[in-house]
């Protein structure tokens, strides 16, 4: 898909289709929507009273152009003008491109930018329109028979301000990018997307770009830095578990990198703890935290921020079988603490542990973990909001602001010393669950005795990562968090 801005429309082929956002209140219309409006021979007013079209936020309709020549006219609404801000500016450019999907328009020409938002600039604008446009060109279709080509559209956005505008569809086609990376691998089945084909993944994105360079270390290395914890978890399985790390070199040497740290359980039996039957095939999804990490990995390449960005991808398969770990187990963590295994299924904290420990060597600034961590996170705060603890106040309100501006929020979650008790063991220095109360928090504490040496952030994405029923399929969050975040904190 190409994006670019232009202040005046130049597109004249017979094959374009201009999309023109109109207000529910006449009255308001800008100047530069009542020319439009105006050229091709379209009473606004006229139409809105016969009630088939009234301007309501997502509403899409085709109407014939005055001149036969500007191809195709679609409306959409946006709402009271006084109400029209960025989660209803979202919400119609979703449904136009729901609508345009089926059109299989090749040139597009956008009018939507002159509406103003309480909240959101030209360039937000422009970066959530091509975002979503960009999100709404996925479909999967790597393991089926048939194979569906996407439409790779002309997408021409009118505005004023061409240089933020540009701006804004540049770093939004290249977070859509990511976020298709993410769902992708997400929504590849457990035989084929395994810990090594994971590596595989990491190996092909740095041969792909000078800024990235790769080292993958085996179960003998893991072994030999004392990673008994994440080699707990892959035990029971013939998949050999991989430590995935990824360097984005884009400031100088000297400079301290961030740090992101992805789950990357690549399929989840629950181990000898085994899950129910019903939905297990949802646990492929359990990768996600991994998936949003190459995703983000592949969106700083594209705008190549000067940041440094080691990414660290745990990933191992949780199985069961006559050598997995059992229950009641005592396992040696990097860090010298030992864990009593209480339940297997609760792994995801035990491959990050040795994971956010490995991450202390590269000195960094911040590390931000993404994971499907617990069921209780998606109790507690549902599909809309990522769950997010830290142990610095600071780093939580970058992370908070990155969400909202990104329009992928996170909440933050209590990380207080009274929950650490929970986690108490009379056979190990700790236990790797806490009981059912407060199971998010208690998940997070486990994670907080590994990460005392640098400010750090856990993101349980266990209820935004993937959606269930007739739409099931992995989403690609927190991608636009993790990208807003770092390039926040680029030079």
């Amino acid at each position: 898909m190409k994006f670019s801005a232009k202040k005046v429309s130049t597109q004249k082929s017979n094959q374009a289709c201009t999309v023109i956002a109109t207000p529910s209140d006449v009255k308001a219309l800008p100047a530069q929507t009542k020319k439009a409006l105006s050229d091709a021979g379209i009473d606004l007013k006229h139409l809105y009273s016969q009630e088939e079209f009234t301007g309501k936020a997502g509403q899409v309709l085709t109407v014939p152009a005055a001149n036969p020549k500007a191809g195709k006219l679609l409306l959409l609404g946006m709402g009271e003008s006084k109400k029209l801000d960025v989660t209803t500016f979202r919400k119609s450019i979703k449904a136009l491109t729901t609508a345009l999907k089926k059109a299989k328009d090749k040139s597009i020409t956008l009018m939507v930018d002159a509406l103003e938002l309480s909240d959101a600039d030209t360039e937000q604008k422009a970066r959530i329109t091509a975002e979503t446009f960009e999100h709404s060109r996925y479909q999967f279709d790597t393991t089926k028979s048939t194979k569906q080509k996407a439409v790779n559209a002309s997408v021409t956005y009118i505005s004023d301000n061409t240089k933020a505008a540009n701006k804004g569809l540049t770093i939004g086609q290249a977070t859509g990018e990511g976020m298709n990376i993410a769902r992708e691998l997400g929504n590849l089945p457990g035989n084929v997307c395994t810990p090594k084909y994971l590596s595989k993944q990491a190996k092909k994105l740095a041969s792909s770009s000078k800024a990235v360079s790769t080292q993958i270390l085996s179960e003998k290395q893991m072994k030999a830095l004392g990673m008994g914890s994440l080699l707990s978890v892959s035990a029971g399985s013939v998949e050999e578990a991989q430590l995935i790390v990824m360097h984005y070199n884009g400031a100088a040497k000297s400079t301290k990198p961030h740090v992101i740290v992805g789950k990357g359980i690549t399929f989840d039996t629950g181990g000898i703890s085994l899950k129910p039957g019903g939905a297990m095939d949802e646990m492929k999804f359990d990768m996600c935290g991994a998936a949003s990490v190459f995703g983000t990995m592949h969106t700083l390449t594209r705008l190549l921020p000067k940041i440094n960005v080691v990414a660290i991808v745990a990933a191992a398969e949780n199985m069961p079988s006559g050598i997995a770990t059992k229950p009641g187990d005592v396992v040696t963590s990097m860090s010298g603490q030992t864990i009593e295994v209480l339940n297997t299924d609760a792994e995801g904290r035990l491959v990050l542990c040795d994971a956010l420990t490995y991450a202390e060597r590269f000195k960094p600034k911040s590390v931000v973990d993404i994971a499907t961590l617990t069921g209780a996170c998606v109790v507690a705060l549902g599909s809309h909001a990522t769950g997010l603890f830290s142990n610095d106040d600071e780093l939580a309100a970058s992370l908070l602001e990155a969400g909202q501006t990104a329009g992928d929020k996170a909440w933050h979650m209590p990380l207080w010393d009274e929950y650490q008790k929970q986690l108490d063991s009379n056979f190990a220095d700790i236990a790797n669950i806490g009981g059912r109360e407060a199971g998010s928090v208690t998940a997070a504490c486990f994670l907080s005795r590994f990460t005392k040496k640098y400010k750090w952030a856990h993101l349980d994405i266990a209820g935004t990562a993937w959606l269930h029923g007739g739409a099931k399929g992995a989403t690609g969050r927190p991608v636009p968090l993790l990208t807003e975040y770092l390039l926040n904190h680029s030079a």
